[in-house]
């Protein structure tokens, strides 16, 4: 097997029995913000487009990049489509002109056959509306010598269902860096922001060595990020200057963690580096450039960044020439066009959010009333919002004359706006920002209705505690960490108070605990 890095969650898959191209990211994402880091613009498109079978695990804009899989990706290859409950993917796919669909079931084991021979695959599809636009998923692939398990950034909750279906994996590409906008655009003091943004680096990094311990695999891979914001505006979001706080450690700083840790088989590859596999007992990496220069991509990140700045400033300044004019008519009819049907579809997602949350566009203000499902202007004397965001008109006039289902997937990742909160991190707040259609929030507001069983317990640094988290049910034996009283789930980075089952993170979400 031979598997190349084609940037940040893409990889290329070669077998004697077909090739599989993976998540291919090339183009500018979340308004222009993210770029894959290093630079993989110079890679053979074409020729990695070229493949049997294409796998997108999930409609985030850097994974799923509609203008490299439509410029460059053969039509004709077959797309092994994850088990998700909403099709929005395959519809996007089908959009593109890809017809051919190899429908798995989540997390079962599968055949494909082709001209070439057979290839035994797993994708293990996670379902709930926190996961991704309502879906994530991570690859195994086996060609009867060599099992890879591409995790890309996906968060699985259960590792025996793959390793009893397909035994050793031999290596293991996964997410260890940030991927979200917390805490860097909250209105909080820097030195707090700086305190929260180092505690989330390293839980990503502890989340990540936790998986890599369940899976066991003899390399290790990390992947799915960061990206880099060229970007004027978003530079400071670069960790190349020294920023205990950064979220986007890149992967020189993993593979030490691995290293501190004293785990061996950490391997960095850049796009176009290629891994030769044999099973676990065979291994050459070799890169597409000599190793001094590898290194000196992230020795000297700052000045490489600053290269490919002004290589992307073109492409940068042609996306913004897309967006919408900052000017125009009132925003609050649009909205309320665009947010109150939804509103009136999902009870329990509007109930848990629970109050008022102000939208800041320029010098226009709109209030999101969830508890009476009504978009509205300000009320005098209203005050402060629990819950708000300052976001610049022209971000918000594009989602709408785009018609956006998913503003996470557009201008919450772009991390072009500022927010405000008083209180916890507000779960279905962000879920209905990201189900902006009648069947994404129907399924959305039914899976959190739905009774899910938490009778199993477990023991957990002296206290007995259900065995399932109450936020997207990981096994708390294998994510749960203890340190006094508080009990963090290394899954979502979520936190309770074990004396009382109170969730710290977020509204509702109670543990059942007791101590011994």
């Amino acid at each position: 097997m031979q598997i190349t890095s084609v940037g940040h969650a893409g990889f290329h898959i070669r077998t004697e029995a077909g090739s599989i191209l993976c998540d291919p990211w090339v183009t500018p994402a979340y308004f222009a913000s993210w770029v894959p880091f290093p630079d993989n613009t110079g890679l053979d498109w074409d020729a990695l487009g070229d493949v049997d079978y294409l796998y997108v695990s999930h409609l985030h804009k850097d994974h799923f990049d509609p203008d490299t899989l439509s410029k460059h990706v053969n039509k004709d290859a077959t797309v092994l489509l994850p088990d998700y409950p909403v099709p929005d993917l395959r519809r996007e796919l089908e959009k593109l002109g890809f017809t051919k669909f190899f429908e798995t079931t989540d997390s079962v084991k599968h055949t494909v056959s082709g001209p070439k021979g057979d290839l035994d695959i797993m994708i293990i599809a996670l379902r709930a509306p926190a996961d991704g636009p309502i879906g994530d998923s991570g690859l195994v692939v086996s060609d009867g010598e060599t099992t890879v398990f591409n995790m890309n950034d996906a968060r699985p909750i259960d590792m025996d269902v793959m390793l009893d279906a397909f035994g050793k994996i031999d290596i293991h590409l996964l997410q260890y860096s940030g991927a979200i906008w917390y805490p860097m655009v909250y209105d909080i003091p820097k030195k707090t922001k700086a305190n929260f943004g180092k505690q989330k680096r390293q839980r990503g990094m502890d989340r990540c060595r936790s998986y890599i311990d369940q899976v066991d695999a003899t390399w290790i891979v990390p992947s799915a990020g960061p990206p880099v914001f060229l970007d004027d505006d978003l530079r400071d979001l670069n960790d190349d200057h020294g920023d205990e706080g950064n979220i986007f450690p890149d992967q020189q700083v993993f593979l030490e963690q691995l290293r501190i840790h004293g785990r061996d088989g950490g391997l960095l590859m850049i796009p176009g580096s290629v891994v030769d596999l044999k099973g676990s007992e065979h291994m050459t990496l070799t890169h597409p450039i000599p190793d001094e220069q590898v290194e000196a991509i992230f020795t000297d990140k700052a000045s490489y960044i600053e290269d490919m700045a002004k290589r992307f400033a073109p492409v940068i300044a042609a996306q913004k020439a897309t967006w919408a004019p900052a000017e125009g008519e009132p925003l609050l009819p649009a909205l309320k066009a665009k947010f109150e049907p939804i509103m009136a579809q999902s009870d329990l997602i509007c109930d848990g959010i629970g109050y008022p949350v102000g939208l800041v566009m320029g010098d226009e203000t709109a209030v999101l009333d969830f508890p009476k499902r009504i978009v509205r202007e300000p009320v005098e004397g209203e005050g402060k919002y629990r819950y708000g965001f300052r976001i610049a008109p022209e971000l918000v006039r594009t989602v709408l004359r785009d018609d956006e289902p998913d503003w996470v997937n557009t201008i919450f990742l772009s991390t072009r706006f500022t927010a405000w909160r008083i209180g916890g991190y507000n779960e279905f707040l962000y879920t209905f920002f990201k189900c902006l259609t009648d069947e994404r929030i129907a399924y959305a507001d039914g899976w959190f209705a739905e009774a899910h069983d938490d009778s199993a317990s477990i023991e957990l640094g002296g206290y007995e505690v259900q065995r399932r988290c109450p936020h997207l049910k990981a096994d708390l034996s294998k994510f749960g960490v203890v340190d006094g009283t508080t009990l963090t789930c290394n899954l979502h980075g979520w936190q309770w108070d074990l004396e009382t089952g109170r969730c710290k993170t977020s509204k509702g979400h109670e543990l059942r605990s007791s101590k011994l």
